[in-house]
């Protein structure tokens, strides 16, 4: 198996995350790539530097203005007075529906910088640093040197993508997402593949992913998490979202109750592999996020590491060309165990 990651990637160190009405540290540590790079030594796999693609692909998902608006962000924070914050942080958001078939936004009207803020920003968990822009592009750049690898003719290819991208929408991030680096690599598998399925297997519904493809009968986008309910991102992740029209049927989600471990797991994986063979899909793209462990500071599962394991089997399973790339996991000391799992379920 081929690997990339950028070093650079560990320089977005955000400072601030609201949580239960309190300013506290983020759980996005850049020490987690510290262990999923310990993961894939054990295995052998000495990750390669991706490509410089610039801009080029994030546009092929994302809105112009939007990922103008995440390059200068920083720059334009430090124009403000100097009372201002130490991240870039809205303090207001425009109103949405929460009706994902009704989630089609006008480009944004605000040409001020704090207006702007609250129409990319979706909420408090996407500071933007000094660094941020910078690491972002390089994780979008890590799963489309993966994407390209699979081009190539590789059969399974892991991207090691931070940020996570699968919360981030079209134009607009949140959940700990800027770019949705698992869409950019499924619209650049669509440059040769007729059909792509997504497979979502982060503790969160990958709300931004299903936003992005919602509409569309050539990638399947699945995601199996726990119940938004109670449970980020709360206002999609619901059963009954299917997509809508051309995307009528070619969104799935399986949401799976608070507690729910390894088996529930298995079987909501099983379902997901018989929708993607019904589909006829011809190339995988895995959204792998290890929030779903049962030690996870923000996560309500209960899997364990070698539960990990089992899912690998299930994707290697499907026989598909497989992009795999990384989503959430805060558990630092079990998030290596999982991915050393994940890794040994394919041989």
């Amino acid at each position: 198996m081929r690997a990339f990651y950028h070093p650079d990637q560990a320089l977005h160190d955000p400072q601030q995350y609201m949580r239960f009405g309190k300013v506290v540290a983020p759980k996005d540590l850049p020490e987690r790539t510290e262990k999923l790079l310990g993961a894939l030594a054990k295995h052998g796999i000495a990750p390669e530097r991706p490509a410089e693609h610039g801009v080029e692909p994030i546009l092929t998902i994302h809105d112009e203005g939007f990922v103008d608006f995440l390059q200068s962000a920083w720059r334009r924070w430090q124009e403000l007075p100097s009372e201002r914050g130490p991240e870039v942080w809205p303090n207001t958001f425009p109103y949405w529906s929460g009706r994902p078939e009704e989630d089609v936004r006008p480009p944004c009207r605000p040409t001020g910088f704090i207006g702007q803020l609250g129409w990319y920003l979706g909420d408090l968990s996407v500071p933007i640093g000094q660094h941020c822009w910078h690491s972002t592009l390089r994780s979008a750049e890590t799963a489309v040197s993966g994407a390209d690898a699979i081009l190539a003719g590789e059969r399974t290819v892991y991207s090691l993508c931070r940020p996570s991208g699968h919360h981030a929408r079209a134009d607009r991030a949140s959940g700990f997402c800027y770019v949705n680096n698992t869409a950019v690599a499924a619209q650049r598998l669509r440059s040769h593949f007729g059909k792509i399925a997504i497979l979502d297997v982060d503790a969160h519904h990958g709300d931004g992913t299903q936003q992005i493809f919602y509409r569309r009968d050539d990638v399947l986008t699945i995601s199996v998490h726990a119940d938004p309910t109670n449970y980020y991102p709360f206002y999609t992740g619901y059963d009954d979202e299917r997509g809508n029209g051309p995307g009528e049927g070619f969104n799935l989600n399986l949401p799976l109750a608070p507690g729910a471990g390894g088996a529930e797991m298995q079987a909501a994986v099983d379902r997901a592999g018989k929708a993607i063979r019904e589909f006829g899909a011809e190339a995988l793209v895995v959204a792998l996020g290890y929030d779903a462990h049962k030690d996870d500071p923000i996560g309500v599962l209960k899997l364990e590491a070698s539960d990990f394991g089992t899912i690998g089997r299930q994707v290697k399973g499907l026989g598909l060309p497989t992009l795999v790339v990384q989503e959430g996991g805060y558990a630092i000391e079990a998030i290596g165990d999982c991915l050393d799992a994940f890794l040994g379920g394919f041989k």
